[in-house]
């Protein structure tokens, strides 16, 4: 009979740190190579990290420890904490957070946001979280240096308590948050609840995070009859056995209902078939000892609750400790519920990843379950690790167990099904059902066109390791689509940004690690640059024009249409087959009644497309016809009417007699001058697009004329128009343009509006006189002007130019601003760079919607997580002090302590009071101690530096007593700047 499938949980995020390895694959490649990843300490380094010489001096003392490197770093800019809120937390809640972080990134969800929650499908992530004790808590009370208040801090920052509220804060998640502490099992009871949590209905995703990392991390004391190793070798089922060696580690799961996972294109590592925990009761020996009747009842749950039998099993990961009684315990409770459930003698594979990694005590269940779900997925069985014979006190007789003395393939039944046990100290025990993943469904074959990969990071060098950790990945090949997908997808948006495109897995890998070759930039912390639209007027458009936009531009096929509607239906099929095909006559587009036409439907739709993702214009600036798409996206022509008079407009200047224009690279003054002198008729200048870029026209005569006496004498260049566009030739086109004016709505503007008669602003809601439209027509284009009169308005300004071509993108920097051009005239690779210019804006902060641009994949993939590697946070009270009679530095001996008599000051030598500090020195006194964050400025934000209610509390307190003037925390908090709180002090003192 079929399983019932819809109560099984999906794993579709993994993060982990263990020792011994640098990453998760590293990780997997010792396992299978059965390699011990504990290490052995020198004396010199135990010295240094604070352990007594007494305690090393003892000849049971064994220097043995699954260490993990860097534990004391932390991120701490990227989840908002302070220096100081850092330094106070225990290294476990830190890695618990990056933890959690990289295994949302894994499974391919936002790590950050109710927001990007519901944008993943996911209303409510649950965090189910375990730590060990704190040590650090402890080293911090030992040292007497903790006050009243600071000690409030040290608890909230270490206690298990608050630990999985401090990731559901730091992460914005809204599920249940539940700390779970049963000893040893923590994890996976924790993994038990978080499943539980699904199928109820309390949550959509739920992360299961633990740790579990001493302070200092050290050795142990070997002790007869104790449970830790004597030789520092921690042996599971082997008859060398003598003990646990303790470890260090972090690891996080991610799950989801299965069904949801595959919904939403998830690739699971391996799916939780079912799970139980019971206790032992007081059926054992004594409190510490484990129960054969509790693990047996225990596992034979979960293969009930998992619907299969133990037939069906073909590995499992035990507790597998290392001692003399708990092992053979284990085996026997084992033994006896898979037998009973129908395996047959021999079938199931035991694992022990202990004997690679140590004991990680809360976090040693959910090591236990990865390494599982890596045998089920790949379908490879490491063995265990040194492992020389059966412990004889085994009862191997029957028994469906047997232990791998080498890595081999999976031979048991299928699909591969594994079973993951955990027993916690006091007879918590908690067993697990987990099953290969589901094969996904093949998709159609990925296109060849260009796709845009966006990373983000919080600084600089962490992005730069982003980039390379993901291009290595890619050199090794993967589906484009899906890459770009889950990353535009699955991350959050950091300041930090690169943007880059390909047509392929192996070229975006190349262009990652080429530093010309992807586009960056940086958020502003003040928030995006105000955006201004500039639309180019006739002589960019070319067949075929808006392909490019088509292919790359997310919204602009469906603008287009809307657009087209609006024109006569016999031009908007003229207008569709210019735009659409790049083998239509070239002289037909180059006509002014369907040029214009064409080029303001494809600026309108552009526009559009921007808005809808997500960049609003701050101004709007267009060159000649272009300024009357910037008056209809600035709400001061409807479309219709747009349409309309852009129809009469391209008509009536085609029936206006020809001409020519010439592009000079000079000044206004001296343009006017040349045409004076040259005494040629009909010339005129008819834009002004900077200081030193003007153009002229008048009679074909007469340009080619002036052209060829200006000719090595200053900059010219023949435009492609044949036109004599704003001069008097366009005469006869301005009554038809009146007249079509009379019968138009002209509306005030909703942004501000340059026009090109005055070179000047309009703001919004201005009144706006229909005849203006008549005069940008005929009279000169003042678009420096315009330029000039925007970079006064808004400095800031970035400039994107809506339209085919790069012509006043360059006018744009000339007058100090920042431009990106949409759409190039004519590359290569036209929609490569529409997609470069969008991942240009999002790099500067634009609010894109990377989801908008990117979200076409059919999976969510696997890629490498943030890169973490922050700085290291050690508290002054929880640091390593020195004894009575010896300093001790870097474990070396460097002196003796000499012990320092304070001087007594008689009543005539005491020092006058110091005098008091103003305000804005005593709270950047203030904030420094309690933030940690040395470099200050009026400006800056008390909560933005990782302040928060208690801390406020904390600082009104300083502030009164040491200015003797009561100071609120409700004003105190509503003041927020250092300046303001300043100000703040500073009335209350004057009051007093």
């Amino acid at each position: 009979m079929t399983r019932d499938r819809s109560l099984d949980i999906a794993v579709t995020g993994i993060s982990a740190r263990f020792p011994g390895a640098a990453d998760l694959d590293a990780w997997w490649t010792a396992l299978t190579e059965g390699r011990v990843l504990t290490s052995r300490y020198e004396k010199s380094d135990l010295l240094a990290a604070g352990v007594p010489k007494d305690l090393l001096d003892d000849p049971d003392y064994v220097p043995v420890h699954g260490h993990l490197p860097d534990a004391d770093r932390f991120e701490n800019v990227l989840f908002g904490v302070s220096p100081r809120e850092a330094e106070m937390m225990d290294p476990q809640h830190r890695l618990m957070l990056e933890a959690a972080w990289a295994a949302l990134e894994d499974a391919g969800v936002p790590p950050r946001g109710r927001g990007a929650e519901r944008e993943a499908g996911t209303q409510r992530t649950a965090v189910f979280a375990s730590a060990s004790g704190s040590g650090y808590l402890r080293a911090m009370v030992a040292s007497g240096k903790l006050d009243a208040l600071t000690i409030e801090d040290a608890i909230h920052g270490t206690e298990p308590d608050f630990m999985a509220s401090l990731l559901s804060y730091k992460l914005d998640l809204n599920g249940p948050a539940v700390a779970v502490q049963t000893a040893c099992s923590s994890s996976l009871v924790a993994l038990h609840m978080a499943v539980q949590s699904l199928l109820n209905g309390d949550c959509d995703q739920a992360l299961v995070v633990a740790a579990g990392i001493p302070y200092p991390q050290a050795g142990h004391l070997a002790v007869a009859g104790g449970i830790h190793s004597a030789s520092g070798e921690c042996r599971p089922f082997d008859e060398k056995a003598d003990g646990v060696v303790a470890g260090a580690g972090v690891a996080c799961v991610v799950l989801r209902r299965l069904a949801d996972a595959e919904a939403d294109g998830g690739d699971p590592y391996g799916v939780v078939l079912g799970t139980a925990i019971n206790n032992d009761g007081a059926g054992k020996a004594g409190y510490y000892a484990p129960s054969v009747g509790g693990q047996e009842a225990v596992i034979r749950a979960a293969l009930s609750t998992a619907d299969v039998g133990g037939d069906t099993i073909g590995y499992l990961e035990t507790h597998g400790t290392g001692t003399r009684v708990g092992d053979p315990i284990e085996w026997s409770a084992a033994s006896a519920a898979l037998s009973g459930a129908g395996a047959p003698e021999g079938s199931i594979a035991v694992g022990a990843v202990k004997a690679n990694v140590g004991h990680l005590d809360n976090a040693a269940g959910l090591a236990a379950l990865i390494k599982a779900l890596l045998v089920v997925k790949t379908g490879v069985v490491p063995p265990v690790a040194g492992f020389t014979g059966l412990n004889p006190l085994l009862e191997t007789d029957g028994s469906p167990l047997y232990v791998p003395t080498e890595c081999g393939p999976w031979t048991g039944p299928e699909p591969r099904r594994a079973g993951v046990s955990s027993f916690g100290i006091g007879g918590t025990n908690v067993h697990v059902v987990v099953e290969q993943p589901p094969v996904a469904p093949a998709g159609p074959d990925s296109d060849d066109r260009a796709r845009l990969v966006l990373l983000s990071a919080a600084d600089a060098e962490a992005l730069d390791r982003s980039a390379a950790r993901l291009g290595a990945r890619l050199a090794d090949g993967a589906d484009l689509t899906d890459v770009a997908a889950t990353l535009a997808t699955g991350r959050a948006e950091l300041p930090e940004r690169l943007a880059v495109t390909g047509r392929t897995t192996a070229e975006v890998a190349r262009r990652l690690t080429r530093s010309t070759a992807a586009v960056r930039g940086s958020r502003p912390a003040g928030g995006p640059a105000p955006v201004v639209f500039a639309f180019p007027g006739q002589g960019t458009q070319y067949p075929g024009m808006a392909l490019p936009a088509a292919e790359a531009l997310p919204g602009f096929p469906a603008a287009l249409e809307q657009c087209l509607a609006a024109f006569e239906p016999a031009l908007a099929e003229r207008m569709r087959r210019a735009l659409h095909d790049p083998g239509s006559p070239a002289p037909d587009l180059a006509a002014t009644e369907l040029a214009q036409p064409v080029l303001f439907a494809f600026e309108y739709a552009a526009a559009t497309a921007l808005v809808a993702l997500g960049v609003a214009p701050a101004a709007v600036a267009g060159h000649s016809l272009g300024e009357i798409t910037a008056a209809c996206v600035a709400g001061v022509f409807d479309l219709a009417d747009a349409a309309r008079l852009v129809t009469v407009r391209g008509q009536a200047m085609q029936e206006c007699p020809q001409g020519a224009m010439l592009a000079l690279g000079c000044e206004e003054e001296r343009v006017r001058e040349l045409i004076a002198v040259s005494g040629l008729p009909g010339l005129e200048p008819v834009a002004v697009n900077s200081p030193d870029s003007c153009v002229v026209a008048g009679p074909v005569a007469a340009v080619t004329e002036f052209e060829a006496r200006l000719a090595g004498r200053i900059p010219v260049r023949r435009l492609a128009a044949d036109r004599a566009f704003h001069s008097a030739l366009v005469e006869p086109a301005l009554p038809r343009l009146t007249d079509t004016l009379a019968t138009l709505t002209v509306h005030r503007p909703s942004v501000p509006f340059a026009a090109n008669v005055t070179g000047r602003l309009f703001p919004a809601d201005s009144d706006i006189r229909p005849q203006l439209f008549v005069e940008q027509a005929r009279r000169t284009v003042r678009f420096g002007d315009a330029l000039a009169s925007i970079a006064d308005h808004l400095p800031d300004a970035l400039v994107v130019e809506v339209g085919p071509g790069r012509v006043l993108s360059a006018l744009a920097e000339a007058a100090g601003l920042s431009s990106v051009p949409l759409s190039p005239s004519r590359t290569a690779h036209p929609a490569d760079e529409v997609l470069t210019a969008l991942g240009t804006l999002w790099t500067r902060g634009q609010p894109l919607s990377p989801r908008a641009l990117c979200a076409s994949g059919r999976r969510r993939v696997h890629l490498p997580t943030y890169p973490f590697a922050g700085p290291r946070w050690i508290a002054p009270e929880a640091a390593p002090s020195t004894d009575a009679s010896r300093l001790v530095k870097a474990g070396e001996v460097v002196e003796e302590a000499v012990p320092v008599q304070e001087p007594v000051l008689t009543r005539a030598a005491k020092p006058a009071p110091a005098p008091p500090e103003d305000p804005t020195t005593l709270l950047t006194r203030l904030w420094t101690e309690l933030l940690g964050h040395c470099d200050l400025a009026a400006h800056s934000d008390f909560f933005d530096l990782g302040g928060d209610s208690l801390l406020a509390t904390r600082l009104a307190r300083r502030a009164t007593r040491e200015l003797g003037v009561r100071v609120p925390v409700r004003d105190l908090m509503t003041a927020r700047s250092l300046s303001g709180q300043a100000e703040l002090l500073t009335a209350l003192m004057t009051a007093r």
